[in-house]
């Protein structure tokens, strides 16, 4: 699908700033950005697991989602048929990507953070991005990403990725230190996610996350 250069200007301008989404659950140290669930252990992934960051050169809706490479996001799932379905889906994973991107560049200002969210969905962004910042803590590991429906509004306009994501190899580190912060495995390492992602009028193929709903201790992403 051919995707259009989304000027930056742009998506600062459609990234309007609202109430944030929910969480839930108890987090490891500074494991407060948890986005999407999966499952771990008795749950194996359907195929190779796929590094999250695209490399610096590839920059989808030209903007650079790149993450370290001790930053893995997976995403184990299959693209669905529908066109519109599969675009947002994408850019659900570009969201959580510039979350993270966010949080080792330690700003909520990136321009990824600006292209994929508006809405709740920024708020909720940054509102992670902030929980890094404030404990000096950025992340290394492995999160899983997996179980992935999605489901269409009848506008065509909106489209519901929902997702599970297993942290349980993903962890805080301290930033000044280097430390590793690691917690025993629980079932706060499993999440539910269900992200609301918008068209956006002005860019060819781009997808926003403008709502995010998480559900905590998410027994059936185990």
């Amino acid at each position: 699908m051919k995707r259009r250069t989304l000027p930056i200007a742009a998506a600062f301008a459609a990234a309007t700033l609202m109430l944030t989404a929910c969480g839930g659950g108890d987090d490891k140290a500074g494991d407060s950005d948890k986005i999407a669930g999966t499952g771990q252990g008795t749950e194996k992934p359907s195929k190779s697991a796929k590094p999250s960051g695209a490399p610096a050169q590839d920059k989808p809706d030209g903007v650079d989602v790149s993450l370290p490479a001790d930053m893995n996001l997976v995403f184990d799932w299959e693209k669905p048929e529908k066109e519109n379905e599969a675009a947002a889906m994408d850019d659900a994973a570009n969201y959580v990507r510039a979350i993270y991107r966010g949080i080792d560049k330690r700003t909520t200002e990136d321009a990824a953070v600006a292209a994929y969210s508006s809405g709740d969905g920024l708020k909720y962004a940054r509102t992670q991005i902030d929980a890094r910042l404030e404990g000096d803590w950025t992340a290394t590991g492995t999160r899983r990403h997996y179980q992935a429906t999605t489901r269409s509004a009848p506008n065509g306009n909106s489209v519901e990725v929902a997702f599970c994501v297993d942290s349980s190899k993903f962890y805080s580190k301290e930033v000044k230190t280097g430390k590793v912060l690691k917690g025993a495995p629980s079932i706060t390492d499993f999440d539910f996610f269900k992200i609301i992602m918008v068209k956006l009028p002005t860019g060819d193929g781009l997808w926003q996350a403008s709502k995010v709903y998480v559900e905590g201790k998410a027994a059936k992403c185990q």
